[in-house]
């Protein structure tokens, strides 16, 4: 069987390919450009009908500074590490992007230890910036927020996400890559010639042959692995569905920056976020899934106006109005702590052949991405 990749008003007829990278979200697209500036062929097989819509696209498009992380992990390098990276291609491809900051706010003296505890690991994984600052400075910077102290991260920003996958795919197609839509990854398995895939393509299956396999299908990562046969399933972490809603503002934009609380089990805490246009949000809540799920329940918002009273007292409930969810693939369920992403290239009996497995991959997925791409190339 051959697989036709349409690009641009071309097709081309493919049975045999390099590399072929399985989702085109951020981090997908980012190692499919990656591979194709060094000279690889590639092909993104993304299930849907077009490119980021999925966990991609249904987040705060907050550039994280690397505060929270435990120094060492993937997550606190490759977050520092890919925050410069990313900064420097928005201003290369003029990708909208704003550094406005962000306020960790205490709202009760019981919680400022927690603030120097934030600030000290922070500065353990090479974010030396952040301020503290008083109750007079918070509201000095943010008159409407109410903290008895707060963090202040000049390097914390926003971005139009679309914009980015945007240049990320234009990148990857200027260097041969290509994408195929509407193409699912249902099984596979591993030969002495490389991996296999079979793939659902509309009302056609079709089957493709490559070197290299770099599966970044995120939600769906551990599933398409589980699927590929010859690959050790104690190899496969199990990957569990974190939801998370969020509630915009009818009213004026209360904040100019982003407003985080200290940190909640599961979370970073019911946050405001501020997109490029002005429109302030407010999300995500945690909840545990098992299924795909993007509706948002208008009666949360009773639940989204308390969380969000510990730094804005006078907000008014009646102005909230559902907004969208995204879920996060996360390797740690409900009773689990801190999970790092993992990279994981897969034993595989034909040495020759590779198999790259992207689990676990949320936030700061956007803010690693360019990191995380690097670090995939060099694995490959």
């Amino acid at each position: 069987m051959y697989l036709a990749v349409t690009q641009g008003n071309w097709s081309k007829i493919i049975e045999h390919v390099e590399c072929v990278v399985i989702g085109a979200g951020i981090v997908g697209l980012a190692c499919a450009r990656d591979l194709a500036m060094q000279g690889k062929e590639v092909i993104m097989l993304e299930a849907a009908v077009t490119f980021g819509t999925e966990t991609s696209s249904r987040h705060s498009e907050v550039i994280h500074a690397g505060i929270y992380y435990p120094a060492g992990t993937s997550k606190a390098k490759l977050c520092v590490a890919g925050k410069q990276q990313l900064y420097a291609y928005c201003n290369d491809k003029h990708i909208p992007y704003k550094p406005i900051g962000k306020l960790i706010v205490a709202s009760q003296e019981s919680e400022v230890a927690t603030l120097h505890e934030i600030k000290a690991k922070a500065a353990a994984n090479g974010v030396t910036d952040l301020e503290f600052l008083n109750a007079a400075a918070v509201h000095a910077l943010e008159p409407n927020v109410a903290a008895v102290a707060a963090l202040l991260s000049p390097s914390t920003g926003i971005i139009d996400s679309h914009a980015y996958m945007l240049a990320l795919l234009g990148d990857a197609e200027a260097h041969g890559a290509m994408l195929a839509v509407n193409s699912k990854v249902i099984s596979g398995f591993v030969t002495n010639d490389g991996i296999v895939l079979q793939i659902q393509a509309a009302d056609q299956l079709m089957t493709l042959q490559a070197c290299c396999v770099i599966n970044c299908a995120g939600l769906y990562a551990s599933k398409i692995s589980a699927a590929i046969a010859g690959l050790d399933t104690l190899e496969i972490p199990q990957t569990y569905y974190r939801k998370g809603s969020y509630f915009t503002y009818a009213g004026v934009a209360p904040f100019t920056r982003l407003i985080y609380p200290v940190p909640v089990p599961g979370g970073l805490g019911t946050h405001s976020t501020v997109d490029l246009s002005g429109q302030v949000r407010f999300g995500p809540d945690v909840e545990w899934v098992e299924a795909i799920d993007y509706g948002v329940e208008a009666t949360k918002s009773q639940q989204f106006s308390q969380a969000i009273q510990r730094f804005w007292p006078t907000v008014q409930e009646a102005l909230l109005q559902p907004g969208y969810a995204g879920i996060r693939p996360v390797l740690a369920g409900i009773e689990g702590g801190f999970r790092d992403f993992c990279m994981r290239r897969h034993s595989l009996i034909n040495i020759k052949a590779k198999f790259i497995g992207l689990y676990g991959i949320e936030s700061p997925g956007l803010t690693s991405s360019l990191a995380i791409a690097a670090a995939v190339a060099a694995m490959v």
